[in-house]
């Protein structure tokens, strides 16, 4: 776990609020993924920085923990501060003190270990193209993950079999220590805390009840989604121990630089290089879309840096009604590669637009009259 501070790290104040934390993650995910920074070392660090970052204040209750109690609030076990308190993780407290005052402080759940229990959730990184993540599509993945024994049915028993409970604990999975005032909950030492022996364990799990495996899922990428998204898969994690109910699945996107666009939020820019003519005189090209070609009006005398915006031609967000625009700057491009002629033509053309006597390039004379004035003010 990282010790640099949280907020360091993605750039935010400490009053930042969730959408600020949102796009100061996908920034830096986009800037130091490793797809992006192939043996970078460095880059893949400050990469897993951000992600840890983002996992820990993108969270309410993480982040107020972190806030009142920084890193030790994730660490084994938190002592001192007020009344010298301390906690692991962000369970409730009755599960704390029902480890040492036993099940009257946890309402007779019985012991934590017995039982069924949950999987643990997985984590896949999906990278896409912009036009996969603006449009959404659908995929196949495949998942490393720990799946029920098909043998056993998850049990862990040999087929014909079943478990029987711990005569020890009493299938509670946990045994109980007086001393003194006291009574201390352990797991149970001859189940091992499951509540249950298995006499007869299945030969394919050896009698775990969950196999290594590879799955294959068909996930649907809702449209609009961008670098930083998650999409929870319900019950695609890892199975759980002793027949319990399988973790979820957390497909997180990463959108590719395209080669035209560039996405800020909802919207796009791009760069449009225009010829010298097309600028002076005017006209109407054609641009590119993601929805198509459309037709763009050059007025007459456009400059340089010129911004023009479509309305509509973005990206329609995952769960809005309206698109983005297309923000699209001109850039006036000098003419290359001319022959003597064009070049003679070109001193023509500048020396006629001396003798009218008007103010063709306002931005420049606008310029050198700013600088004449610097170099006056030096001399006096």
């Amino acid at each position: 776990m990282s010790k640099k501070d949280y907020y360091e790290i993605l750039g935010v104040a400490k009053t930042a609020s969730d959408d600020e934390i949102k796009k100061a993650y996908r920034r830096l995910a986009m800037k130091y993924h490793p797809d992006r920074n192939p043996n970078d070392k460095t880059a893949e660090a400050s990469f897993k920085d951000a992600k840890e970052a983002y996992e820990v204040l993108s969270d309410q209750q993480k982040r107020s923990a972190y806030d009142q109690f920084g890193h030790k609030a994730f660490e084994g076990g938190m002592g001192g501060g007020q009344g010298g308190a301390g906690f692991s993780g962000f369970g409730d407290f009755g599960d704390i003190f029902g480890d040492i005052f036993g099940d009257a402080m946890r309402g007779g759940r019985g012991g934590r270990r017995s039982g069924p229990q949950r999987g643990s959730d997985l984590g896949y990184h999906l990278t896409l193209t912009l036009e996969e993540a603006v449009f959404g599509f659908e995929t196949k993945i495949k998942i490393p993950t720990l799946i029920a024994c098909n043998e056993c049915d998850g049990s862990g028993a040999k087929k014909g079999t079943s478990a029987t409970s711990c005569a020890t604990c009493g299938g509670s999975g946990a045994v109980h220590i007086q001393q003194g005032f006291f009574t201390l909950q352990q797991p149970c030492p001859n189940c091992r805390g499951k509540g249950k022996i298995i006499s007869d364990p299945c030969q394919k799990c050896n009698g775990q009840g969950r196999i290594r495996d590879q799955k294959t899922l068909a996930i649907k990428i809702p449209a609009g989604v961008d670098t930083g998204d998650r999409i929870r898969l319900s019950g695609e994690g890892e199975a759980g121990p002793n027949g319990g109910p399988a973790g979820d699945l957390y497909v997180e996107i990463d959108v590719k630089e395209h080669s035209l666009f560039k996405r800020r939020d909802n919207d796009l820019y791009c760069e449009v290089p225009i010829s010298f003519v097309t600028a002076t005189v005017g006209d109407e090209i054609e641009i590119p879309t993601l929805d198509g070609k459309v037709k763009l009006k050059i007025p007459a005398e456009t400059q340089s840096g010129e911004m023009f915006r479509l309305r509509h031609k973005g990206v329609k967000a995952a769960h809005g009604h309206y698109a983005g625009d297309l923000y699209c700057t001109v850039t006036v491009e000098t003419p290359v590669h001319l022959n003597a002629e064009q070049k003679k033509l070109l001193r023509s053309f500048a020396e006629s637009l001396e003798k009218d006597g008007k103010n063709h390039s306002p931005r420049a004379k606008t310029w050198f009259d700013g600088v004449k004035k610097f170099f006056d003010g030096l001399k006096s």
